[in-house]
């Protein structure tokens, strides 16, 4: 696959002069590299033994820097999301229990977490690094952040270790509010169908969710997204990516997005503790390789969040997390951006 530069740089141009950015100012980064979007308070404490692997954030960046994927030059800091931003998607009610501290136990279980001023602090600096990780795709072609994908949080609830819905407060955010609204395509490739994302725009002909995941996996009850591609369980990387590349041109070609954002979860990992596939760390930066440069190709924005991914062992699944950045490097290197 070839990438016109050409018309990548027109469109992001255009893409450019019509954002009205609220988090961040380009002229802020020497670096002209890949944008990666991190900040150091994407974690909070969790109760000991907890199964939500919440130290693999800062391992993400760790890694990629430590590998000399990038520099902390390509760091872009994040602001917190201001509650105006959230209500764009979530309801006054939610916003005011969860940012206040009033959700109940059940409410607590329904998320996996229980309530702190730390966990509202992550969530909020995490959906305000997928915003800035799409302004920045906006400004630049490409950018990932080091955390985000919580696809599983509800306008008046969260759900699955989800508080926020990340993706759709990106989405609305970038669609603007003028007539002629920004596209926005969804790609979730993470194990778990991103059903939050899917109810929060099943009626909004600007977004269009697209999601492959594993049919017998959480959620029991699924959304309906614009295309969903149940998979079976033990599902390979050659088949998994053959599904990908079945859908992806055609989305492309027919939606014609403005923006894509990119959910790459790495819980289809055959070693993954919730994921109920059989792909392989190859098989996961094909997969990321191939959304990217197809994408990219056409010379449409992507920005990148890291999704799903469980295992006890945090340095193995933030490597496995860091897989999307280095595609996402080589796409940036192979593609002249």
């Amino acid at each position: 696959m070839t990438c016109s530069m050409f018309s990548t740089g027109l469109k992001v141009g255009a893409a450019l002069a019509a954002c009205r950015c609220l988090h961040t100012e380009p002229v802020r980064h020497e670096s002209s590299a890949l944008p990666i979007v991190h900040h150091s308070k994407y974690v909070c404490d969790l109760p000991p033994n907890h199964r939500f692997p919440m130290g693999k954030f800062p391992r993400v960046l760790h890694h990629l820097i430590k590998d000399q994927v990038i520099t902390e030059k390509q760091v872009w800091v994040p602001e917190i999301a201001s509650e105006d931003l959230l209500r764009r998607v979530h309801t006054e009610e939610y916003l005011n229990n969860f940012v206040g501290g009033k959700t109940n136990e059940q409410e607590q279980r329904r998320t996996g977490f229980p309530w702190s001023e730390g966990i509202v602090t992550r969530c909020r600096y995490e959906t305000g690094g997928t915003v800035l990780a799409a302004e920045a795709a906006l400004q630049r072609g490409l950018a990932c952040s080091t955390a985000g994908g919580t696809h599983h949080a509800f306008p008046s609830y969260g759900s699955g270790f989800c508080l926020l819905n990340d993706l759709a407060v990106a989405a609305r955010h970038l669609m603007g509010d003028s007539p002629t609204k920004r596209k926005v395509l969804i790609v979730d490739l993470d194990v778990h169908q991103g059903d939050g994302t899917a109810f929060i725009f099943q009626e909004e002909p600007c977004v269009f969710t697209f999601s492959v995941h594993c049919g017998k996996n959480f959620p029991v009850r699924k959304q309906q997204s614009d295309l969903d591609i149940s998979v079976a369980d033990g599902l390979e990387d050659k088949e998994y990516l053959s599904t990908v590349e079945a859908h992806l041109p055609w989305l492309l070609e027919t939606f014609r997005p403005d923006l894509v954002l990119y959910d790459a979860g790495v819980d289809p990992h055959r070693d993954d503790e919730l994921g109920r596939l059989r792909l392989t760390d190859q098989g996961l930066y094909q997969r990321d390789l191939y959304v990217m440069k197809s994408v990219v190709s056409r010379g449409v924005p992507l920005a990148a969040v890291i999704g799903g991914g469980y295992s006890r062992d945090i340095d193995l699944l933030a490597a496995r997390h860091s897989i999307v950045h280095r595609a996402a490097t080589r796409v940036w290197r192979e593609c002249g951006m």
